[in-house]
């Protein structure tokens, strides 16, 4: 299994247990599920009391997007502006990430393009997006982003390609 690390923070992003599909050639997008989480039920094999009321845990299921909740992101928030300032901040650090890597220029250029024309997309349709950062919650790392399909029902989330290191496992 090979778990993808923010390249900035090291926080763990996604794997590839999930079905990363890449997109434009500068972000991979994942579906993701609700799940539920919790709701654990003890069966302690006594009978309720008559008269009492019957004694249990109080244990709420809670519905829960498995990757966010698998890799402990956390919510956060932006307006198109303060998310435009971020950006610009973030592409600089994956920019030296690459550079740092051994990555040939054109590479590079191929990357500020490409994730231009995709950072336009994100804008063009600001307010359909939900925002998470890692674990750390250090504000220079990675946003991912979080949006539905077309059918308003399947949730997917967008992270940034280079700006991922892998680690095997």
């Amino acid at each position: 299994m090979i778990i993808y690390k923010d390249a900035i923070t090291d926080d763990e992003i996604i794997s590839d247990s999930y079905d990363l599909k890449e997109v434009d050639g500068v972000v991979y997008e994942v579906d993701c599920a609700m799940i539920v989480e919790g709701a654990v039920e003890v069966d302690i094999g006594a009978n309720a009391s008559a008269e009492e009321a019957e004694e249990g845990v109080e244990d709420a299921a809670v519905k829960v997007n498995n990757v966010v909740h698998s890799f402990r992101l956390q919510s956060t928030s932006f307006d198109k502006k303060s998310y435009l300032t971020y950006l610009k901040g973030y592409m600089k650090a994956v920019k030296k990430h690459l550079q740092d890597s051994g990555k040939s220029e054109a590479e590079i250029k191929d990357f500020e393009t490409k994730a231009g024309a995709f950072a336009k997309k994100i804008i063009g349709n600001f307010k359909d997006w939900e925002f998470y950062t890692g674990e750390s919650m250090n504000p220079d790392g990675m946003v991912v982003l979080l949006n539905y399909r077309e059918d308003g029902v399947t949730p997917y989330v967008v992270v940034w390609k280079h700006g991922l290191k892998e680690m095997k496992v």
